[in-house]
C-alpha cells in the first residue's frame, strides 16, 4: 500500500509551479499504477490553453470556479463539476478567482513535466 500526503510532495521535484498555476503530483509512474493523480491550483486571473496529445485527463473541481472552453462551447467549473477533454481536444481553461481541480492523467506522468506557456500555442505533455 502506498501512502503519501500533500505536504509529502510540497518543495518536492512532484511539486510544479506551472506559472498559471500549481500542480503536485500525488501519484507518479514510479509508483507503478498507470496514472497520475494530481491536486492542482489554477491562480486567479489566468487563462491557459491546453492539448494532450499523449494522455487522457479528467479534473474534477472542488474549490473555486472557472470555466473550460472547447471547440463545442463555454462551459462553467464549480465544486461537484468534472470535465474530461478528448485526446488532442485544444481547451482553454480560466479562473478569475482561483480553482482547485483534482485530476488524473493516463498514461502517467513522471512527475516534473512542466507547461510551455508560448502564446499562441497549446501546452501539453
Amino acid at each position: 500500500m502506498l501512502i503519501r500526503t500533500f505536504h509529502d510532495v510540497l518543495g518536492s521535484a512532484h511539486d510544479v509551479d506551472w506559472t498559471n498555476g500549481t500542480s503536485r503530483r500525488l501519484l507518479v509512474a514510479a509508483d507503478g499504477r498507470g496514472y497520475t493523480l494530481t491536486d492542482t491550483y489554477v491562480r486567479p486571473g489566468t487563462t491557459t490553453l491546453l492539448r494532450y496529445d499523449r494522455h487522457l485527463e479528467a479534473c474534477y473541481c472542488v474549490e473555486g470556479e472557472g470555466r473550460v472552453e472547447t471547440a463545442d462551447g463555454l462551459f462553467a467549473l464549480a465544486p461537484g463539476t468534472l470535465y474530461a477533454p478528448d485526446p488532442g481536444e485544444e481547451h482553454r481553461l480560466t479562473s478569475a478567482g482561483g480553482m482547485r481541480l483534482i485530476c488524473v492523467f493516463s498514461p502517467a506522468l513522471k512527475g516534473d513535466e512542466n507547461h510551455d506557456l508560448a502564446p499562441g500555442r497549446p501546452s501539453g505533455f
